[in-house]
């Protein structure tokens, strides 16, 4: 079994920054895909950036692309997400996710991921 706790989040004006973290803690950190995934009110989760095993394979939805950057440092159990330029939009709560698997792939697929964060709350005002 593995928990996830995410953090980080806040309230940050159009143009700002923030960097998420989400920390896994009850097995092998290294053996797992990571994920980020946000939920707007109305809206479905949608898929943000994912990360393999080692970090060196990434993926980003198209709309944070050159904004966000998804890193982890398996030394900390901790897949981080770097998020630049905040627009409105991405006003959302931001989830981590994490998938065991046994080769380097990407996992962009929210139905894939077995273990879930409680979610954080990121608010980009205008």
């Amino acid at each position: 079994q593995v928990q996830l706790v995410e953090s980080g989040g806040g309230l940050v004006q159009a143009g700002g920054s923030l960097r998420l973290s989400c920390t896994a803690s009850g097995r092998i950190f290294s053996d797992y895909a990571m994920g980020w995934f946000r939920q707007a009110p109305g809206k479905v989760r949608q898929f943000v950036a994912a990360i393999s095993r080692s970090g060196t394979s990434t993926k980003y939805t198209d709309s944070v692309k050159g904004r966000f950057t998804i890193s982890r440092d398996n030394a900390k159990n901790t897949v981080y997400l770097q998020m630049n330029s905040l627009k409105p939009e991405d006003t959302a709560v931001y989830y981590c996710a994490a998938e065991r698997v046994s080769t380097g792939v990407v996992v962009i697929s929210d139905r894939v991921y077995d273990y879930w964060g409680q979610g954080t709350q990121v608010t980009v005002s205008s």
